[in-house]
């Protein structure tokens, strides 16, 4: 339901080339920092003590709406559903699995390597642009059940933006309530983004251009995954 195998397409777009080495730069330029906290908020959420909810209502609204990775990730995934209740089956997955992982990894203090946890996140952008070119089907036959790996990478964004938020050491009073209300935040933010990407989904549809530039626009968002994991990979290895 949510993979779309291409064979060999039989026209390419001729901008194609061109299109894939600007968007990669763009992508390098911005989503090295997908999960970072800006300096502003960063001083706010240390600041602060107390239940806050509208301030980390819009906080979380903010990571949302500006997280790159997120926003490739969901545009992955609605790029061949068509219906709208398939778009919520798998939206609400994602939005399961990261809600889950960012209360408890904040909650309990999960200390994880966050080079480590953006690579994994940029990965889930490779396999999602990966899965919609059939690369799978082709490669090895099989098709990856596509509604647990949305979960599966659900987790892995979540935990991704815990780390952060650990880093700022939020103030334990009001601490539960203030996450709810990120979490609120986030899933308002999510609505958002969605809703944009699913507006600007349904007018490409309907020009004659989509199946001439979906294999591009695939290949373009698997390049920008490949750019965040080096990204983090190599801040890994200088870590050590």
């Amino acid at each position: 339901m949510n993979s779309a195998p291409f064979g060999r397409p039989k026209r390419r777009a001729r901008r194609g080339p061109v299109l894939l080495a600007a968007l990669a730069l763009i992508f390098s330029a911005t989503m090295a920092a997908a999960h970072n906290v800006t300096p502003g908020d960063a001083g706010y959420i240390q600041e602060i003590w107390g239940v806050k909810l509208i301030p980390f209502m819009y906080l979380g609204a903010k990571h949302m709406v500006t997280g790159y990775d997120h926003i490739l990730f969901l545009f992955g995934v609605v790029f061949f559903l068509y219906k709208m209740n398939h778009v919520a089956i798998y939206v609400s997955l994602f939005a399961l699995g990261h809600s889950t992982t960012m209360l408890l990894g904040v909650w309990f203090g999960w200390n994880v390597n966050a080079y480590l946890i953006d690579a994994i996140i940029g990965l889930s952008v490779v396999y999602k642009a990966l899965d919609n070119l059939g690369a799978f089907q082709r490669w090895f036959g099989v098709q990856p059940n596509t509604k647990a790996a949305t979960l599966i990478f659900g987790f892995f964004h979540g935990l991704g933006l815990a780390t952060k938020i650990l880093d700022y050491e939020i103030a334990p009073d009001g601490l539960l309530v203030n996450l709810l209300a990120f979490n609120v935040g986030v899933e308002i933010g999510q609505v958002l983004a969605l809703s944009a990407i699913l507006i600007g989904m349904s007018w490409w549809r309907r020009s004659d251009s989509f199946w001439r530039h979906a294999y591009t626009a695939n290949v373009v968002m698997m390049t920008a995954g490949f750019v965040l994991m080096g990204y983090q990979l190599t801040g890994l290895a200088l870590s050590l």
